[in-house]
């Protein structure tokens, strides 16, 4: 890509104002570095200013324009063509940019974008081939006097910024043994050799030498016989495959044989993944009713931090609906000029436009998932605002907003996320029909008021004005137009709601009202979510907004099991987790035993998971020098009460570069489908809490074997 002209602009480096407030953003010089995968900067912190940069691989996405809520607030003096925005992956925010001119922005948004294709596109051995410009990095870190040679305290130095706290005697041995010069320095290739023999990984190599004998080749039917033995697809043609696509070497290749490096390919690329790839796309059944589905969830979707004093925003649903969620909250307020507003009524968050929520939805429901988006409304609204709010809806989703049942459907059933690709429905408060009220308005029961009233000593909340609360049990006829298949209505009890289930209708719980109703009548409510569907939210007086664990509901059959996004942790990771299959689309098919119960699972099983070893853990606290990890890996399984169970490795002492453990833990499951496993790196201390460090979650029914 060197030779591409947008490329050769973000080498040459251009001024681009990093634009936050209303205060006149300063110019700053932004460059891409040789590596082609880092951008560097210069920032500041306070008086002081420092060199920063992001690397491109952490970039989500490039928006043209001013199409961030930053930009729309406070780049109104940029023109239009002159303004960009850099979306990142994970926590961290936008970063909202503007160019001396429409050619500058120009190629760095294209720039960028070939640059992240590029990146996703490539294979592992070119992800290979960029690791000597990490280590170069490193390298010029730790060469103090710049003079591109390495004493043996700067390669100490280096080793502890790559988290190797190596003995001494050892190091130093390795050092002699590179040092073919004697000069006590090393340099070009020596370093490179130093290098190499510090990224052995010496637990593969002895696995490949077990299964290639002395000739430390491969043949087919030796990959073979390590397919079997690892439960794989063991046939010979599948190992020819896999040879033919790793196999770095074109003579070995030819022959159906494979390398030690090939091999290592083989298992750090997709094909070695735990995860099973089949279910990176949508691989379930999506034509049964919408509550056969377990579906991803947000709670106070508008909040970035926290519920009393955080900042409302756009972003956060843009980030939610891009994360897979597929059922957001808006709480719906009265606001200045007749426009309705979102934000968490009585405390300090900060409020923003209902007609600028809606828009965000509009653009962002399907890029990552095709199937239908709930709106969950909160509304607090009069009638007139009300009135408006299902203008606005009209207005800006169009053909995507869900007005009628489905054409030759029952209207009393729920239709499949299939039937409901693309479409947008709204959850709230519906009028009777058919429609007599001469008034044009009627009153209805709060469907969450019930929890109000159950929670409201503790929760200690602000009473609405008796004019709210009026307004609030009303429900203007426009509004209730829009509601179709989310009838929200108070829970009549499970008795009633089984003798007379009404599928389109459906009950929102707190926590503990659901936990309640687990534990009283756990196969009742199983029953109950086999129906019709039910959201269930956190506690309203958790001032920090955190989480609540979401197995248990899911265990129940509770479908929208609605978390706060913006609040990581063990619970989001679950969440991460539950929706990391059948392509991130939102949607898990529930198991048999929660559709049709009362179902039988499946089979007893168990599951043996061998921790071998990890490779260059993250230090934790950067301003200790000395700081090096002493790791263990914890495997939890989080599914019935019966299956919820955690193992550890030992810690392995100031090894955070290649620390190997070698040991097996083992798990008894009974009901398999429902399992998640996760994988949990911390960092032992013996005098405080233990770090986090890493995790991954998946459903057990997503690994692979091998």
């Amino acid at each position: 890509l060197t030779e591409d002209e947008d490329i050769q602009r973000m080498l040459r480096g251009s001024l681009l104002r990093k634009i936050k407030s209303r205060r006149g953003p300063r110019e700053r010089l932004f460059r891409l570095q040789e590596d082609g995968a880092t951008i560097c900067f210069e920032g500041r912190f306070g008086r002081a200013r420092s060199q920063q940069s992001f690397l491109v691989m952490n970039i989500e996405g490039v928006r043209e324009g001013r199409q961030s809520e930053g930009l729309r607030k406070y780049g109104a003096d940029f023109p239009e063509r002159h303004c960009f925005t850099l979306v990142f992956k994970g926590k961290r925010k936008n970063l909202d940019l503007a160019a001396r001119g429409e050619e500058d922005a120009r190629h760095w948004v294209q720039g960028l974008t070939k640059l992240m294709g590029r990146l996703q596109a490539m294979s592992q051995s070119e992800k290979l081939d960029q690791y000597p410009f990490w280590i170069h990095g490193v390298l010029q870190r730790a060469d103090s006097n710049k003079d591109n040679k390495m004493s043996f305290r700067e390669v100490k130095s280096m080793l502890r910024m790559i988290n190797i706290d190596m003995d001494d005697v050892y190091a130093y041995k390795l050092f002699k043994e590179c040092d073919r010069s004697g000069n006590e320095r090393l340099e070009g290739w020596e370093l490179e050799e130093f290098c190499r023999r510090l990224l052995r990984r010496p637990e593969l190599e002895e696995l490949f030498g077990r299964y290639s004998g002395e000739d430390r080749v491969l043949s087919a039917e030796e990959l073979r016989d390590f397919l079997r033995d690892q439960g794989e697809d063991a046939s010979l043609r599948q190992a020819c495959a896999l040879i033919r696509t790793y196999e770095l070497n074109e003579k070995a290749r030819q022959q159906d044989l494979m390398m030690l490096d090939g091999f290592m390919m083989y298992l750090l690329s997709a094909a070695g993944d735990i995860l099973n790839q089949e279910h990176t796309k949508v691989h379930q059944d999506m034509s049964q009713p919408l509550c056969h589905y377990f579906i991803s969830s947000s709670h106070n979707t508008y909040l970035t931090r926290n519920q009393i004093g955080g900042t409302s925003s756009t972003e956060a649903y843009v980030r939610a609906l891009m994360a897979g969620c597929r059922c957001v909250e808006l709480d719906c307020w009265e606001g200045s000029d007749g426009e309705p507003i979102v934000y968490h009524g009585h405390t300090l968050t900060s409020k923003i436009l209902f007609r600028d929520v809606i828009e965000s939805i509009r653009d962002y429901a399907f890029k990552q998932s095709p199937y239908p988006v709930i709106l969950s409304l909160e509304n607090h609204c009069g009638l007139e605002q009300q009135a408006t709010m299902a203008r606005h809806m009209k207005a800006i989703l169009g053909d995507m907003l869900l007005t009628q049942p489905l054409e030759g459907q029952d209207p009393h059933d729920l239709p499949s996320p299939e039937q409901l690709k693309g479409k947008v429905l709204v959850k709230g408060k519906k009028l009777p029909e058919p429609w007599h009220e001469p008034c044009g308005v009627t009153s209805l029961p709060d469907p969450e008021e019930e929890e109000e009233e159950e929670e409201e000593e503790e929760e200690k909340l602000q009473e609405r004005s008796s004019r709210q609360a009026k307004d609030a049990s009303q429900v203007a006829p426009e509004l209730s137009a829009v509601v179709v298949y989310c009838q929200a209505v108070p829970f009549p009890g499970l008795p009633d709601a089984l003798r007379h289930p009404r599928p389109c209708e459906m009950s929102s719980f707190s926590e503990r009202k659901a936990r309640k109703l687990i534990k009283q009548a756990g196969p009742a409510l199983v029953q109950y979510n086999a129906q019709q569907l039910s959201r269930v939210y956190p506690l309203g007086l958790k001032m920090n907004s955190s989480n609540y664990n979401p197995q248990e509901m899911w265990n129940a059959g509770c479908q929208l099991v609605a978390l706060n996004f913006q609040t990581p942790g063990y619970e989001m990771d679950l969440n991460a987790g539950r929706f990391l299959g059948n392509g991130r689309c939102g949607y898990v098919l529930k198991p048999p035993c929660l559709r049709s119960p009362p179902g039988e699972g499946t089979r007893h099983l168990a599951l043996h998971v061998r921790v071998i070893t990890a490779q260059q853990l993250p230090k934790l606290n950067r301003e200790k020098g000395s700081s090096i990890v002493d790791p263990f890996v914890r495997v939890e399984i989080h599914g019935v009460p019966a299956d919820c169970s955690k193992q550890q490795t030992h810690h392995k002492l100031n090894n955070g570069f290649n620390p190997r453990w070698e040991e097996t833990l083992s798990f008894q499951l009974r009901v398999p489908e429902l399992a998640l496993v996760r994988f949990v790196v911390e960092d032992y201390d013996s005098t405080s809490c233990n770090d986090f460090v890493g995790q991954f979650t998946l459903p057990l029914a997503s690994m692979r074997e091998g």
